[in-house]
């Protein structure tokens, strides 16, 4: 689904300012509705609606939710002028205002931008149309890129504590069509996000139908990124649904953790410091949000944990060191404690404020928290036992578990945690999570007999749950897009069948070259060509291979590899490739819904290659192209994965075939 732009004009013919009629009807199709559609829009005018129905709820929720609106003030119409105030209230940003002929007058418009454009017999002026759509084309491609600059709407710039309504709150039930293409597109996103493929989550937010679910759909991909541990390239999706929905609290709080980690992994851009700097402007904006403040608290437990925890330090070292640095400690104590005292509900910063309490207690012998201990202690256990969500059913018995390590006895721990496990629906990450804390409070010397038993209670049941097949990852991730082999009779040959043996080998030496194995996997689509002949090369070094196709297989081998020359025997070789992938291929229509619009289902495959490999780890990706160097049209082609991946890892193999023997 494209984006989506409204446009608010008089229809049919109309006296103009000198009293000449125009026909509004053929400026908006010869002028406005293409050149929109050059910027990538799908374009809307209210009178183009064809059921039944109020046309009154139609406009308002086009102004509501299109992500850009165009207003022909050409002469006074009091309809145009409604829905400009209208989409000036709902909305602060996108709007293009265009007018014929003259410049209208209007005080309260007078500081805002005009696109002027010629009239001439009553419609666009043929003499400047081509350049009056360039300049509209132009301008809405740069509000587009400019969503989250300067408020454009008057009312949200003269008033700027106010805040626009929720986009997907504000749901007319009669418009029908709309919200029927965005619940089947809100469902596959869903369903990508419950089976982990990222790469198909990020196609589908490149396609959804207005900037606030782009927005949505973004924020949740760099949240699956960042759950695996695929932190820069998390970052990036959460920066592109931020910068549409600054103020999207889910989205800054992931994008504080990413920062974190990144910081804590040494990459030189980051800091712990930038990430702290960061919760501090979001606790700015929401200063009783204890989600906010636990994750405070993580960054400042991770600062103190950084100062101590070191590979070559013995127990007795690290015991010294953490209580050394106490100060460190208390900022991740404050920071929690911080939370819970905005929502005692929260047991999450409870839970960790009490633990680090306790440690505080451990290491310095100070008895400075210990009347918030005892008050605490009641308080979380009531709150983790009141838990409503059965979702988070898991993470308030962890709770409970943890308190049984502060105060209980071996027994007790090792029962509330069998509680814990028992609400695990085979999630390895949250059991690891919670060994993990344990295994900090090992380190430090704490309680060892209750910690003990907690650890061997989780080590048990991570054991049943770690299967290789289910935590593989590949050490290198073959991303491959390329030519097929001309089919007979090609007017300008690109790839003729006398080329075939010197791209096989240019292949095969760049795949050696990679030194792939059977630790790596092998992506591309599998057509005839480049495509199987890469396949082939991967096989023979033991590579996993994985096609994805943009059509079902009967009409992929149709148009994608029996057109080509030899294509019986293409074929056989894309079936015996087939049967030794152990994988079928992925079907892009089963998995991203049809095409929307006029999409290219080719672009659209290469696009979701190209998704798919990055979600694996941008540092993981190698891409090989049999390319002649031509350029794309837009995103998808083979020049656009080329530059992508360049510009990201700069491990590219460009085998130019227009070279080739």
């Amino acid at each position: 689904m494209k984006p989506h732009a409204f446009v608010a004009m008089p229809f049919g013919s109309k006296p103009g300012p000198d009293g000449q009629s125009i026909d509004f009807n053929r400026v908006y199709a010869e002028y406005i509705q293409p050149a929109l559609e050059m910027a990538g829009l799908e374009v809307f005018r209210a009178d183009e609606e064809q059921r039944a129905g109020d046309i009154i709820t139609d406009m308002f929720q086009e102004l509501l939710i299109a992500d850009l609106v165009v207003a022909d003030l050409t002469i006074d119409n009091p309809n145009v002028w409604y829905e400009l105030g209208v989409r000036h209230a709902l909305r602060a940003r996108g709007m293009i205002l265009i007018c014929g002929g003259r410049i209208p007058a209007a005080f309260d418009l007078y500081t805002q931008r005009k696109l002027r454009y010629s009239i001439a017999d009553g419609a666009v002026d043929p003499a400047t149309l081509e350049s009056d759509r360039r300049h509209l084309t132009e301008m809405a491609e740069a509000t587009m890129e400019s969503w989250h600059g300067r408020k454009e709407s008057p009312v949200y710039h003269l008033l700027p504590n106010l805040q626009e309504p929720d986009w997907k709150s504000l749901r007319i039930g009669e418009v029908q069509e709309f919200w029927q293409r965005h619940d089947a597109w809100k469902e596959r996103v869903l369903l990508a996000g419950k089976a982990r493929l990222i790469g198909n989550m990020l196609v589908l937010a490149d396609e959804a139908p207005v900037a606030a679910f782009r927005a949505e759909a973004w924020i949740a991909a760099g949240t699956a990124l960042r759950k695996a541990e695929r932190f820069d390239f998390a970052l990036e999706q959460l920066e592109r649904g931020l910068a549409i929905e600054p103020r999207n609290l889910a989205g800054l709080q992931e994008k504080g953790v990413c920062l974190q980690r990144l910081a804590l992994a040494g990459i030189p851009a980051y800091s712990l410091d930038k990430a702290r700097a960061h919760y501090r402007n979001v606790l700015d904006e929401y200063p009783d949000d204890a989600e906010t403040w636990a994750l405070l608290g993580r960054l400042d437990k991770d600062a103190w944990i950084a100062a101590w925890r070191r590979p070559d330090a013995t127990p007795e070292q690290m015991r010294e060191d953490a209580a050394y640095d106490d100060a460190l400690l208390r900022c991740a104590i404050e920071s929690y404690a911080s939370g819970y005292r905005r929502n005692p509900a929260h047991y999450y910063s409870g839970i960790n404020a009490l633990t680090l309490m306790h440690l505080y207690r451990h290491l310095t012998h100070e008895a400075r928290y210990d009347n918030d201990i005892g008050l605490m202690a009641g308080a979380v256990r009531f709150a983790a036992g009141c838990e409503p969500r059965e979702s988070l059913h898991f993470w308030s018995q962890a709770t409970l578990g943890d308190l049984e390590v502060l105060m209980g006895t071996p027994d007790t721990v090792k029962a509330a945690y069998k509680e814990t496990i028992a609400k695990n629906d085979k999630d390895w990450f949250a059991l690891n999570s919670s060994c993990a804390q344990l295994q900090l409070l090992k380190d430090l010397g704490f309680r060892s007999q209750t910690v003990e038993a907690g650890i061997a209670t989780f080590t048990r049941a991570l054991q049943k749950l770690v299967r290789p097949e289910e935590c593989w990852q590949p050490r290198q991730v073959l991303l491959f897009s390329g030519h097929m082999m001309d089919a007979p009779g090609r007017p300008a040959p690109r790839f003729p069948p006398k080329k075939e043996d010197a791209a096989r080998q240019k292949i095969a030496a760049a795949i050696e070259d990679m030194e792939a194995g059977s630790g790596d996997i092998a992506l591309a689509q599998g057509a005839s060509g480049g495509d199987i002949l890469f396949l082939e090369a991967c096989r023979e070094r033991g590579t996993r291979l994985q096609m994805m196709q943009p059509l079902p297989e009967p009409e992929f081998i149709q148009r994608s590899i029996l057109p080509s020359a030899n294509g019986d025997s293409w074929r056989k070789r894309y079936y015996a490739l087939k049967e030794n992938t152990g994988n079928t291929p992925r079907i892009m229509p089963d998995e991203l819904g049809p095409s929307p619009g006029d999409a290219a289902s080719f672009e659209r495959c290469n696009l979701w290659l190209l998704y798919t490999a990055l979600a694996f780890g941008v540092n993981r990706v190698r891409f090989i192209c049999l390319w002649d160097g031509s350029k794309g049209d837009g995103p998808g082609g083979t020049e656009h994965m080329y530059n992508e991946i360049k510009s990201r890892t700069g491990r590219v193999t460009w085998i130019n075939i227009s070279e080739l023997g």
